[in-house]
């Protein structure tokens, strides 16, 4: 078991999104990657089909049963190649006996581990995508509620004028569900061009191999391989921080709005939860708290990827090395959001009558200025809303 359990990051921590992209996981997709590859190649007629059949069985081999292979032992072998691959393919080949010398046929490192952090960023996205679809169904459903509930807005920290709670929601709303469809229209392709991207070491039909390797692994078909071309990667980190960004807004709203002098709102109740090691009468905002902590943190992460998108000529040297722990890290960081977000706005306890305490101070205020702007559009532009969340569907 991989020691990496997320003890400095609870946002993640046992979540499903852990479960998909720990060691073990990557592991999985390396080999699976392996065997499609086998596959597509044999329907071409390149591989035999025997060898394939050995193949898949000796990877099977290395995932489970008395032969399981030792992560943390892979881990450090790779120390001798720069990356994983390398000693994974070599144990592949042992494992596949005669089959051996067709395992990662015609192919180099980094077609293998590009494609099966695809095929991680895919199953990560799933959960993420699950869990969003969560959270904007919570969040339309407050916005309906609570279309006509006054409060104060405020502005610079200060109230300003009258709001609704459904038009707040609604804000979170709309903010999670463009960050939601921009992760789910990001295209996750193989990788597939061999050792300088010109795919020679798949020989006269390599051509007509790239299709068929993604229609085995499910992934998308590039234009060109892009083994110096990372927008796949910049472009998923992008989208991974853009969905924490906007999961941070609504957490920070909720911590404000659960602070003890405001009362408006208080995260949903669980035994233990939100107490203080010190403070035995607090119930703090943890949920709030965890998901403010990976929106803090995803952007740094995503840094990294978009840096190491100035890539030197056919084979990056560290930057495509760089990618592998920042790239998980954004896929943990969003699920661990997304999750923790959805059981926060299905549970989030809502105080209408706090909310109108706190305006009435407002509405006093103003009326010695002789102000009355009331609640303006409000409950117009949460109808608008939700009209566009509809229609986006999910």
């Amino acid at each position: 078991m991989s020691s990496d359990v997320g003890l400095l990051c609870p946002v993640w921590a046992g979540t499903d999104v852990a479960a998909v992209t720990d060691d073990d996981a990557w592991l999985r997709a390396m080999l699976e990657t392996e065997v499609c590859l086998a596959r597509a190649q044999a329907r071409l007629g390149v591989v035999p089909e025997p060898a394939v059949a050995a193949i898949a069985e000796a990877a099977r081999a290395l995932l489970s049963g008395a032969d399981r292979h030792d992560v943390a032992d892979l881990a450090r072998r790779a120390r001798d190649a720069g990356n994983p691959v390398v000693p994974l393919v070599g144990d592949l080949r042992a494992a596949a006996g005669e089959a051996g010398p067709w395992v990662h046929h015609g192919a180099t490192s980094q077609d293998i581990l590009d494609t099966a952090s695809m095929l991680v960023a895919a199953r990560a996205r799933e959960v993420i995508l699950r869990d969003l679809d969560r959270v904007l169904a919570a969040l339309a459903r407050l916005a309906a509620r609570h279309r006509d509930t006054p409060m104060a807005g405020r502005t610079l920290g200060q109230q300003a004028v009258p709001t609704t709670f459904g038009l707040k929601a609604a804000g979170w709303l709309t903010g999670c569900r463009d960050a939601r469809d921009r992760l789910a229209a990001v295209r996750l392709p193989v990788q597939l061009g061999g050792a300088a991207g010109t795919m020679a070491g798949y020989g006269e039909r390599a051509l007509d191999l790239l299709p068929l390797f993604a229609a085995e692994t499910g992934l998308a078909e590039p234009v060109l391989p892009w083994h110096t071309l990372r927008t796949p990667v910049t472009d998923l980190a992008c989208a991974l921080a853009a969905v924490t960004g906007a999961l941070g807004k609504l957490a920070t709203d909720v911590i404000l709005l659960a602070q003890s002098e405001v009362g408006e709102v208080a995260e949903p109740p669980a035994p233990g939860r939100g107490g203080s090691s010190a403070m035995a009468h607090k119930r703090n905002p943890v949920l709030a708290t965890m998901i403010r902590s990976a929106a803090l943190q995803a952007p740094a992460q995503a840094q990294v990827l978009l840096a190491s998108r100035v890539a030197e000529h056919e084979r990056p040297t560290g930057s495509w090395h760089a990618e592998w722990q920042p790239l998980r890290e954004c896929l943990r960081l969003a699920g661990g959001a997304a999750g923790t977000t959805a059981e926060l706005a299905e549970g989030l306890e809502v105080f209408p009558e706090r909310m109108r305490h706190n305006l009435d101070h407002l509405l006093a205020v103003l009326a010695e200025h002789g102000e009355d702007p009331g609640i303006g559009a409000a409950p117009a532009l949460v109808d608008r809303a939700l009209q566009y969340h509809q229609r986006k569907g999910t």
